[in-house]
């Protein structure tokens, strides 16, 4: 497998805690792989060391074999990385196209003026919010400011898109919503890394999952078997229902 992104050796420690601990992986262009394991298991640290929120304590990140290790966000984001939050960051005096627009000024390409609110358009044309333009981002519904920032992680143009738990919240007709949208990035051989607890979302989205507990990888390979991995139940429901 010719990898897009590879882990090797991933290690975070906060002082005496080690909240990652040597975790490898790939993950090859094209592909949508689920992170999971249960809260407190060091997924999102994974996401925030990749995306450069985190410096890593010891291994190595690479995207195309080029090491992202040690970089800071914004040049890791110019590389090609582009990720959502568990809890929507928007800009909430601006309007929705503005919000995308301000992920395009400071962006691959810088666009400013009238080419960036083209671009930005086509961005919220592909998450059904072209319609939504120019009303203030902090007027739509939940559902609508997580399409908003993915409109916006979109723009960036990325070669690894980083979902955080991006369905968490969503009602079941939103969360259907979700589902497709995500899908249809896939479709497009968008790359994805999602970090998600929606199991449902996971059977649909992904066809290869990465489990972590307790800051180390248990599991690794295609998601039907992943999930009915004995060491997997364990670490979600407890040694019973294993």
């Amino acid at each position: 497998m010719t990898a897009l992104l590879e882990l090797s050796g991933l290690t975070k420690r906060f002082g005496g805690l080690t909240a990652v601990d040597g975790v490898s992986f790939k993950i090859a262009e094209g592909e949508v792989v689920g992170l999971l394991g249960p809260n407190g298991s060091g997924k999102t640290t994974v996401l925030n060391m990749v995306s450069g929120l985190l410096p890593a304590s010891q291994g190595k990140i690479s995207l195309r074999g080029e090491p992202l290790t040690g970089l800071p966000a914004n040049r890791i984001a110019l590389k090609g990385v582009a990720r959502t939050f568990q809890l929507v960051r928007i800009l909430p005096s601006l309007s929705v196209v503005e919000n995308v627009v301000a992920a395009l000024a400071f962006g691959r390409r810088r666009l400013w003026g009238e080419a960036a609110r083209q671009e930005a358009m086509k961005r919220l044309e592909q998450v059904g919010l072209a319609g939504r333009a120019d009303e203030t981002a902090e007027q739509l519904t939940y559902i609508d400011q997580k399409r908003m920032e993915l409109a916006r992680a979109l723009a960036a143009e990325p070669e690894l898109l980083l979902l955080d738990e991006w369905l968490a919240g969503l009602n079941p007709t939103e969360l259907r919503i979700g589902i497709d949208l995500v899908g249809s990035l896939a479709e497009r051989g968008v790359t994805v890394l999602l970090v998600e607890h929606v199991m449902d979302a996971v059977r649909a989205l992904c066809g290869r999952c990465v489990v972590m507990n307790a800051g180390r990888t248990i599991a690794d390979g295609a998601t039907s078997d992943v999930l009915a991995d004995r060491e997997v139940v364990r670490a979600y429901l407890g040694a019973d229902h294993a």
